[in-house]
């Protein structure tokens, strides 16, 4: 600490203030507003993913607290970053040329659980995972993979901190802008189960655009869990009971349709 020396230390593990590393026996702490790759606007379950991503990674850092009494050492990732940021360096020509609102090809370099790297030409930008989809994204991996062609929208560039943040639904429509155009109560649409929760089923109807079964409008009769009645990957039939483009929702049934009888048949019912 004396000298500010660059350390090196293992990820054993995280809380909910951040990372428990561990550097020659020593265990440690580095708080999350200290940390690189999380950002202050992230929602609680963006940033509990990107904590727990760190798990079993390296990280170099410096010591910012040490109180050998409390057996108490903080480090920080972020100190060494802002001091070498600090250091006078060229600032590559794109952080000048590119202006946000702007609509940019690159390929995905890399997938965190907080998002995708996006090159640019010679310079990364960031995808947020808020950023990807306008409908929910469990991580990047399950809708994009490296070395993808992708057309981004850009929201910011800072050439000073040599950071540029990207949108990948932004390029595109807002699908929830002519939803009620599209959708209204007692249509039959036609999707894919992408995810089964405790309360019912998301379904996705087109590009970018899910809607929710809800367990009370999964199927006629008593079960015990909504994976009863459908699983990831099936194709269903539904209707529309609810469409609210101002909240985003577009609430769907299986109840009477062909889905439900072929669920009952199955069933034995």
């Amino acid at each position: 600490m004396a000298h500010n020396a660059p350390l090196e230390v293992e990820v054993t593990g995280c809380n909910r203030g951040g990372l428990i590393v561990h550097y020659r026996g020593l265990r440690g702490f580095v708080p999350s507003s200290h940390l690189e790759a999380l950002s202050p606007d992230m929602d609680e379950p963006s940033r509990r993913s990107a904590l727990a991503s760190h798990i079993g990674r390296r990280l170099t850092v410096r010591v910012i607290e040490l109180d050998p009494e409390l057996n108490r050492a903080v480090f920080s990732e972020r100190a060494l970053a802002d001091e070498e940021e600090s250091t006078p360096t060229e600032i590559p020509p794109i952080l000048h040329e590119i202006r946000p609102g702007e609509t940019r090809r690159g390929h995905v370099t890399n997938l965190t659980a907080f998002g995708a790297f996006v090159d640019l030409g010679g310079y990364e930008g960031l995808v947020h995972v808020s950023e990807l989809s306008w409908s929910r994204v469990n991580h990047p991996r399950d809708m994009l993979h490296i070395g993808q062609e992708v057309d981004v929208y850009v929201m910011s560039v800072s050439p000073e901190e040599g950071r540029i943040a990207l949108s990948l639904k932004r390029a595109k429509a807002n699908p929830w802008e002519t939803i009620e155009q599209r959708y209204h109560v007692g249509q039959i649409v036609h999707g894919t189960v992408t995810n089964v929760v405790q309360f019912g089923a998301f379904v996705k109807v087109e590009n970018d655009l899910e809607g929710l079964v809800h367990i009370s409008e999964l199927a006629e009769g008593n079960f015990m869990h909504p994976r009863n009645i459908v699983q990831e990957g099936d194709r269903v039939v539904a209707r529309v009971i609810g469409v609210d483009s101002q909240h985003r929702r577009l609430a769907l049934s299986l109840r009477g349709t062909s889905t439900d009888r072929q669920n009952q048949a199955e069933n034995g019912k």
